[in-house]
């Protein structure tokens, strides 16, 4: 086997770890990566890419054609808006930088897209590029100063390292191997710091924030949760704890789930939580029926309606599509009817009420895509 179809085991230094912990799943990944090769001869056959998963459901078939069509011009549009340094923003010192663009490098492998090859393959590799370069020396892939927590981006970028790793060239590979192994040290240490037991076990704005978020915490657990599909050593007891925290969330009188113990519930927190469960072996346990229970009792009417709506969109779609059955049918009724009437002429999505500030429309943009390209079941942190 060549090294650019080997799975690199990151050796994670001072991390502790299992032996099945760090057993890397190598024929699955091989799996996704001999994929990857057939989609992208596919395209430049010029061929598109095969309908989305919802054979099974006659309501959901009818939306295919259009889905795939909404995604390419939404793909066409990122591209197009692309830097010539590979990220999406104007300002080197914004902490967005590196999370949008770890958002948008994911889009284009979620529609089967892959680096090096095809239309978009080196919009991809600038991606990556701009990711690499972003990293400090403690390991934090953000380098700017304005704007969020710079949490949310790291560990979106260490996400998409962590998504795109195996499908890049052998140098490239070497630089993801390096700087993920740094990426993950930061997030596992980020969780020891001392807390309350309110918000033990997540994750906040800062790598030495005292408190927690669900939202912080969701990313964390989702890159943490990727690098260990690939054979990273990432101790269980971090994932666990981690879901410890997101059950502390969930507000018993009606299912959903706060932003913070003690909290209210919303739907953006429910989706968030939701995925998380499911993708952690929790699959439709208590906890996550009662999550997709209360999102079907609060679908959303609107775009843009409610705080943070592409986020809300993007994790309740993937939430929701770990369920399956009608669960995922009810959801993505309603989310594709939203999102193919909101779409833009030039292929991209409107800013909703975010918070994001600088590429706001490149967020919504990339994180419309990743919710409505679910079923294609591309990205290998959500597949069922």
């Amino acid at each position: 086997m060549s090294r650019r179809m080997r799975i690199c085991q990151w050796r994670l230094r001072a991390m502790p770890a299992d032996a099945a912990a760090a057993r890397p799943r190598r024929l699955a990944r091989l799996g996704r990566i001999l994929l990857a090769a057939c989609v992208a001869a596919v395209s430049l056959a010029g061929q598109p890419l095969g309908a989305p998963g919802d054979e099974a459901s006659p309501a959901l078939a009818k939306y295919h054609e259009r889905i795939d069509e909404s995604i390419d011009r939404a793909l066409a549009w990122l591209a197009h808006e692309q830097r010539d340094d590979g990220s999406w923003t104007e300002s080197s010192q914004s902490r967005n930088s590196s999370g949008i663009a770890g958002l948008c490098v994911m889009a284009f492998l979620a529609k089967g897209h892959t680096p090096g090859v095809g239309p978009y393959g080196e919009a991809i590799n600038k991606g990556v590029d701009f990711l690499l370069a972003n990293q400090e020396p403690n390991g934090l892939l953000v380098r700017g100063r304005e704007g969020h927590g710079a949490m949310y981006s790291h560990s979106i970028a260490a996400l998409a390292l962590s998504e795109v790793s195996g499908m890049v060239d052998a140098e490239r590979q070497k630089r993801i191997d390096k700087a993920l192994s740094a990426a993950l040290r930061l997030i596992l240490a980020a969780q020891q710091m001392p807390k309350d037991r309110n918000h033990a076990g997540g994750w906040r704005y800062n790598h030495d924030s005292r408190d927690s978020d669900i939202s912080c915490t969701s990313w964390a657990i989702m890159a943490l949760r990727s690098a260990r599909n690939n054979g990273a050593a990432v101790p269980t007891e971090a994932i666990d704890r981690g879901l410890e925290y997101i059950m502390n969330c969930q507000v018993t009188r009606d299912g959903g789930f706060a932003y913070q113990p003690g909290g209210g519930s919303g739907w953006g927190r429910t989706g968030t939580a939701l995925l998380c469960l499911e993708l952690c072996g929790r699959h439709r346990d208590r906890a996550a029926l009662m999550a997709g229970e209360w999102i079907l009792k609060n679908l959303p009417d609107q775009y843009g309606r409610g705080d943070h709506f592409s986020y809300a969109m993007y994790y309740c779609s993937q939430g929701m599509f770990q369920l399956g059955d009608e669960y995922w049918e009810r959801w993505a009724t309603r989310m594709y009817e939203i999102m193919l009437r909101a779409q833009e002429k030039a292929g991209n999505w409107p800013q909703a009420r975010e918070n994001v500030g600088e590429g706001a429309n490149y967020y919504t943009t990339a994180m419309a895509v990743l919710a409505m390209s679910v079923s294609y079941r591309q990205l290998p942190i959500y597949q069922r």
